[in-house]
């Protein structure tokens, strides 16, 4: 799948002003930073194959030492695109699992053996005997031996020439996890409560979910002859810049890695977020100080020096690296009202426009009135939990507003929240369907798609609670819901399939159908498994079919937050502040989605309701906007504007 969505940013350092050392002196790692996945994915299958062929050439095989997750899985894409191409053979590669599940059986679908040979090693050439993943049915008794077998099978074989891994939330490479010691070698560990809960939705729940993992040690990885870490998606810019920048600490074992003498950190520009260079740019180089990078660094010094930003001094400004800042926009006061200004602009309670107003300073234009709108939400519930406050205002202010849930949500349904609606319904006098669900629920095989019939009724049930919070809100559910159920979603597991054009086109046919003058859209990319990447891809590249339509020009794109995170202030372009009452009845709305309440079935890192999410996100930016000298509000939701048609003439 073509990357067309990044995130949205303006100025920062001048490519070439000043030496590479120079803006990557902060950088303990060899850090390439690229656009896009695609473009990393292809940087990295380019230096393997360009390896593999180079020691094919004399005669000489090539060891890698792979694993599976999302962050390998375009490098292997890439390499099998190669491969078919006739650029790459592996027939002279040997190949080493790097971990596994224990105990697991190779051929379970959620085996990494499985998801190794299934996304890569079934469409290459590679002869099946120089395939070694690691055997996780072996005696408990037999392990240690059996590990100890596997570091001499590597050395065998010359030792590891590469290892590509991604590195999880804390910095665990594979099941290395806070507190491993930096020799350790391949062993049996217990997996903390973290990863179990990182795998327990491929196993239908924790209690399914294998305690124990095999995995080499940090030692063996440090014996690899070369390592390349690649990094995709703002959800790990965190943890990189805590490898790349921070300390060698037990506590992040992935640090531990910048003692080799041969790694190569390859993230897009999202992961790329947390390095100094892209987060307080104006301490290593010379910048380009456009609006909206004023503004960014304006918010860091207000909040680094503790001041609304009308008290700001000149002082503030000098003493932390900000005089290139005041040489190029002018005097500090100047400054200071500017940023002031741009940020008070930025706050209304007309989502849709204020009717029969002066729009020059507000988000968004007056005319036409009232508007075209559709809210695309990737789940059955993103719509209410990310922007339900702006959602009730456009329709109580007469806007024609629509909901496009862009796949069903199946797979975020307890199989007792199934059994209690067909309860409920049986003691309604309906149709009698209990028994008969819960032997098929009886007949789920672990790791293996859940039954057709199952997830229609799982369906179902997402598709009630939506509409019932639409209706909160004054909406006639049976004219303005659309439920889309993209392809790609439906494959009955975790793992979802490629954005295809049938998704697109199921789009693009409701984009035509409507011709929205504003469409909401989530914009985050740190979706646990992925989805709401997958759909916001969908939605431009369904603007990007519409391209010639008469309607697209007049057309805003304003990009929401999902569950996960909110946007920085310097990249907000409308803030919609809620009343007290307001907020509730957000609250109100969220708790319609009955299946996602209470226990969240795929809570992340996070493990508050939705609803708790959502409110102390929202506060939280009233309270920065505050805290930067603006008025004081209850809650506000944050939005960035994107004009419809800026993608697809690219």
């Amino acid at each position: 799948m073509k990357d067309n969505y990044q995130l949205p940013s303006e100025g920062g350092l001048i490519a070439g002003a000043d030496p590479e050392d120079m803006i990557s002196r902060w950088e303990k790692i060899r850090t390439r930073v690229v656009a896009t996945e695609s473009e990393g994915a292809a940087h990295i299958a380019d230096t393997i194959a360009a390896e593999i062929e180079s020691r094919r050439a004399k005669g000489q095989g090539y060891v890698l030492a792979l694993t599976t997750g999302r962050s390998p899985v375009g490098v292997y894409r890439s390499l099998v695109e190669k491969h078919r191409r006739g650029e790459v053979s592996f027939e002279r590669v040997v190949v080493f699992g790097m971990d596994e599940l224990y105990p697991i059986l190779p051929e379970h679908r959620n085996s990494r053996a499985y998801r190794l040979r299934d996304e890569f090693l079934n469409h290459i050439d590679i002869r099946p005997e120089n395939v070694h993943t690691i055997d996780a049915t072996i005696p408990a008794a037999a392990v240690s031996a059996y590990c100890r077998e596997w570091e001499a099978r590597i050395a065998e074989a010359g030792g590891i020439d590469m290892a590509l891994f991604g590195v999880g939330s804390a910095g665990e490479v594979v099941y290395n996890e806070s507190g491993t010691f930096f020799n350790s070698h391949t062993r049996l560990v217990a997996m903390s409560n973290a990863s179990r809960k990182r795998v327990a939705d491929d196993f239908y729940g924790l209690d399914g979910a294998p305690s124990k993992a095999i995995t080499m040690g940090i030692g063996t990885i440090l014996g690899a002859r070369r390592i390349v870490i690649p990094a995709w998606g703002e959800g790990k810019s965190g943890i990189i810049a805590r490898i790349v920048e921070g300390d060698i600490t037990p506590e992040t074992p992935a640090s531990y890695l910048q003692s080799h003498p041969a790694l190569e950190v390859v993230v897009d520009r999202n992961a790329a977020e947390g390095l100094t260079r892209f987060k307080t740019p104006w301490l290593v180089g010379t910048c380009d100080w456009t609006p909206k990078f004023i503004r960014k660094a304006v918010i860091w010094l207000s909040q680094k020096v503790g001041k609304p930003v009308l008290k700001l001094t000149y002082k503030d400004y000098t003493d932390h690296s900000l005089g290139q800042l005041l040489d190029s926009a002018g005097t500090f006061d100047a400054v200071n009202i500017k940023v002031f200004n741009d940020l008070q602009h930025t706050i209304t309670g007309w989502p849709g426009g204020k009717p029969n107003a002066d729009d020059t300073t507000r988000p968004e234009r007056s005319n036409p009135f009232p508007k075209r709108v559709i809210i695309f939400s990737p789940h059955p519930d993103d719509d209410v939990i990310s922007m339900g406050g702006t959602f009730c205002r456009l329709v109580e202010q007469g806007h024609d507003v629509h909901v496009a849930y862009e796949t069903s949500g199946n797979f975020a349904v307890y199989d007792d929240m199934v059994l209690m609606t067909l309860d409920t319904a049986r003691e309604c006098g309906l149709p009698n369907r209990y028994d008969e669900v819960k032997a098929l629920i009886a007949s789920k095989r672990n790791g293996e798609p859940e039954p057709v019939e199952l997830r229609a009724l799982k369906s179902g049930i997402r598709r009630g609670e939506a509409k019932a919070a639409c209706r909160e809100f004054g909406l006639d559910d049976a004219t303005h819901c659309h439920f889309l159920n993209l392809p790609f979603y439906e494959t009955g597991g975790l793992k979802k399939g490629e954005l295809t054009q049938a998704d697109i086109d199921i789009i693009v046919k409701l984009l035509r159908e409507y011709e929205p003058h504003q469409i909401y859209a989530a914009g985050d990319l740190s979706d646990p498994h992925g989805t709401h990447r997958v759909c916001i891809e969908a939605v431009l590249g369904a603007l990007k079919v519409c391209k010639n339509d008469a309607w697209i020009e007049e057309c805003n794109l304003w990009l929401y937050r999902g569950a996960w995170q909110e946007w920085d202030l310097d990249m907000v372009d409308m803030a919609v502040p809620l009343s007290p009452d307001e907020v509730v009845k957000k609250r109100h709305a969220i708790y319609r989605h009955i299946s996602q309440k209470d226990i969240v079935p795929f809570p992340g890192e996070d493990t508050r309701e939705f609803w708790q999410r959502a409110e102390d996100r929202t506060q939280h930016t009233a309270k920065v906007y505050d805290a930067l000298g603006m008025a004081e509000y209850q809650a506000i939701e944050v939005f960035v504007k994107l004009k419809a048609n800026q993608f697809i003439k690219q």
